[in-house]
């Protein structure tokens, strides 16, 4: 091939390049759904920008050793490596789909061979002929993104692997959560192990001064045995305790990646629950909370899937080979300039009959992008209403603080009076028992109302998409 005509190949592929290289916009750009915030938290709107989802979860959790185990949890979870491992995979697919608007290159090398062999024309004996053509250089093939359809499906990957970041985030704000409601957890089942066993040795206590007033002829047998029987009650409960201690060790153990065993604690006593949360305003929470974010991506990514499937009912303009290089029949002169060979094989192709397929892809995409719409819509409000309900219940909680301490000193003072009155002979012994099982059922009432309003902190701070910093 001689170099003008190597030259004017080059020529019409450079044209073609540059003639399609301003792609023809037929795709929409994306609009960020909107979503309506208005009284999302129902009766609990404010203007307050405050939230407490900005406090980084080291902040929020001042309990150094919950501190501990939750480094331990982000280190070590199984999920967590998970997410981490689904980062990697979106990394890779979009970086397939941004590598498809380049052409692709790669090294070429080709021996041809042909031999005809030789036969009989009558009573003549045929030779036989060969050809040979060797060659090498490079090879490429491009598929130039006339209407955007690479474009939209890297971008499309693009939010999957956003969405995976996402899922991440989603996957940290949970286990920060989960191992925290296990360790107050943890720690109120400690604190009512402990009130159990104190109150246990009361009632010990109390059937031993029964059995002495039996023995003094004021009590009759059954004050003394339904005394034991009280006891008996409160020492059921402390292998019930003990299986939830033990149960709930465990669990936390999982959410670390460790073995099960024992996990290092402080009290529930020295547990502060805010007197108050900030919540911001439902805006922030909806650009905070990680699924909530997860939904918009899917909808970005259908949206962009749509324009592709748009997009591939036009034509395409392929070049499937193009290559350059040398090509001789014989090795010794391979290399010179006269020998350089190039080629160039372009189409441009317009979809006629698919069976109907791009069309069908096509419904099925602005399906599968109206369907992501509803659930983005739907994850909003489903944020919003788990959001009003932990407000309610945790407003609802504190209220009962003061009436349990008024019960709880109630039931206190009647026990000891009635302890008193019983020993002067002005009350029977139905009386002290059940003063006595009031004030046992009041105290891990308590318990389990610190335990509640713990949990609505907790639940609140994943609600609003805290724990992620």
């Amino acid at each position: 091939m001689t170099k003008k005509k190597i030259i004017s190949a080059l020529s019409v592929l450079a044209i073609i390049v540059v003639l399609t290289l301003p792609s023809c916009k037929i795709n929409k750009e994306f609009v960020a759904p909107e979503a309506n915030t208005n009284g999302l938290y129902r009766n609990s709107a404010g203007n307050d920008t405050t939230s407490v989802a900005e406090i980084p979860w080291r902040v929020y959790f001042a309990d150094t050793l919950l501190q501990a185990l939750i480094t331990e949890g982000l280190e070590q979870n199984t999920n967590m490596q998970v997410a981490a491992l689904r980062i990697q995979q979106a990394e890779a697919g979009f970086k397939s789909a941004k590598a498809a608007l380049y052409p692709t290159l790669s090294a070429a090398a080709q021996v041809n061979h042909t031999q005809i062999s030789g036969g009989k024309y009558g009573t003549q004996v045929l030779g036989y002929s060969a050809d040979h053509l060797n060659s090498l250089g490079f090879a490429a093939s491009w598929e130039v993104d006339l209407w955007g359809k690479l474009s939209s499906q890297k971008r499309a990957k693009y939010a999957s692997l956003l969405n995976s970041y996402e899922y991440s985030n989603l996957i940290q704000t949970s286990l920060v959560a989960s191992i925290a409601r296990a360790y107050y957890n943890l720690m109120a089942f400690d604190e009512q192990l402990r009130s159990t066993r104190e109150t246990a040795g009361l009632l010990k206590e109390s059937s031993e001064t029964m059995s002495a007033l039996k023995d003094a002829g004021m009590v009759n047998g059954a004050a003394v045995e339904q005394s034991k029987a009280l006891l008996y009650s409160s020492q059921l409960v402390i292998p019930v305790l003990e299986r939830q201690i033990y149960e709930t060790e465990n669990t936390i153990c999982i959410l670390l990646n460790r073995k099960p065993g024992n996990v290092l604690r402080d009290s529930i006593s020295k547990q502060v629950v805010p007197s108050e949360l900030k919540y911001g305003v439902p805006a922030q929470m909806v650009a905070n909370r990680p699924d909530v974010r997860q939904a918009e991506l899917s909808f970005r990514s259908a949206f962009e899937l749509t324009n592709a499937a748009q997009a591939s009912m036009y034509p395409s303009l392929t070049i499937s080979s193009a290559s350059l290089g040398f090509a001789s029949g014989g090795i010794s002169e391979f290399f010179k300039p006269a020998n350089i060979a190039a080629n160039i094989v372009g189409g441009l192709s317009q979809p006629l009959f698919f069976k109907r397929q791009l069309k069908s892809n096509l419904e099925i995409a602005k399906a599968q992008q109206a369907e992501a719409l509803l659930n983005f819509q739907n994850a909003v409000l489903v944020a919003g209403q788990e959001v009003s309900n932990i407000l309610n219940g945790f407003g609802l909680s504190l209220s009962k603080n003061e009436l349990r301490d008024l019960q709880i000193n109630s039931y206190m003072k009647a026990v000891d009076y009635t302890q008193q009155l019983l020993l002067a002979g002005e009350a029977n012994y139905t009386e002290v028992l059940s003063a006595e099982r009031n004030l046992l059922t009041a105290q891990l009432s308590q318990v389990d109302d610190k335990l509640e309003q713990l949990t609505y902190s907790v639940n609140l701070y994943k609600a609003l998409g805290g724990g992620i910093k």
